[in-house]
């Protein structure tokens, strides 16, 4: 049976300039390529749950304009539910300028627009829909007190909320959501903006898991690029290596994990598995351009594997 995921989280239009290098502050620098592309870390993690596999349903808005009609018919077109995916006719779409430089490495400017109007409605709606999910994903790319309801609501269903600490400050501590998660997954600089604890190496990341388990998340899962992620949780603590690759486009490597992560614990797999999976999830995405272009299929993360097993 296919696990059922519930996303709820932002939609953008991504546009993405290639160039050698980002400018300097006061720089003007040539760029080689604009491409556009449907992204945000909410639809993004929608498409990956998608693609993997689960029956996957996304809460969210789009603009009355032609980025949101193209990125509502793009959800739908990959198999996402997005009856609950509103047109709001008051805001422009979401979208982020990313400046993608030689490499692989990235800067992100993002614009929340139909994203930041997120409501009561939209956490009244995901409370209906929990009660026919295994899971429910989130990112922080929309309103918080938002993220905060649907996570309490998910903790007294007993349903599992994955969070992806994207867009992560220190509000979102202060308000006590790391308390009402079951998984937390930030990247290094998403942990230090939760904790103060700048993670620069495994023991940092070690010392900033420990630190968010103390605010009440019951597994931290730290993701931490090409080194994989540090888990710390319930169950024990483990750092999960990761797979040495040459990136084409790190955008949204972190959904991929995420929502990898998301679906193979609703499968049932231990945490160090899912992990295990979630960093191949990972780096795929990062061999591909664009945001849910780059998004794995199930077959594509289990190729990998496979290929990587007899390569080890």
């Amino acid at each position: 049976m296919k696990p059922r995921v519930l996303v709820v989280g932002s939609i953008n239009m991504d546009l993405i300039v290639r160039c050698r290098r980002v400018p300097q502050l006061g720089e003007t620098t040539h760029g080689e390529e604009l491409r556009t592309a449907a992204g945000g870390k909410g639809a993004n993690q929608a498409v990956a749950c998608a693609r993997l596999g689960a029956r996957t349903t996304m809460v969210g808005r789009v603009g009355k304009d032609d980025f949101g009609r193209r990125l509502r018919d793009g959800l739908e077109a990959e198999g996402v539910n997005v009856e609950y995916v509103r047109v709001d006719p008051e805001a422009s779409s979401g979208a982020a300028l990313i400046l993608l430089e030689e490499g692989g490495e990235n800067r992100i400017v993002v614009m929340s627009g139909a994203n930041g109007r997120l409501s009561d409605e939209d956490v009244a709606t995901a409370r209906e829909l929990l009660g026919d999910a295994d899971t429910v994903v989130m990112p922080l790319e929309v309103p918080l007190h938002v993220v905060h309801a649907v996570a309490a609501a998910a903790r007294s269903l007993g349903v599992r909320s994955v969070l992806d600490a994207g867009a992560a400050d220190r509000a979102a501590a202060e308000a006590g959501l790391p308390g009402l998660v079951d998984v937390l997954s930030p990247n290094e600089s998403e942990a230090e903006a939760l904790t103060g604890v700048a993670v620069r190496d495994a023991a940092a990341a070690a010392a900033a898991a420990r630190r968010l388990r103390e605010m009440g998340a019951r597994d931290v899962v730290i993701k931490l690029g090409d080194e994989g992620a540090y888990w710390a949780g319930e169950q024990g603590e483990e750092h999960v290596p990761g797979f040495p690759i040459e990136p084409v486009d790190t955008t949204a490597a972190g959904d991929a994990f995420t929502a990898c992560l998301a679906v193979a614990l609703a499968r049932g797999a231990k945490m160090p598995d899912a992990i295990h999976r979630a960093n191949a999830a990972g780096a795929l995405a990062c061999l591909r351009l664009g945001a849910q272009p780059s998004m794995p299929t199930g077959d594509a993360v289990d190729a990998f594997l496979r290929e990587r097993s007899r390569g080890s």
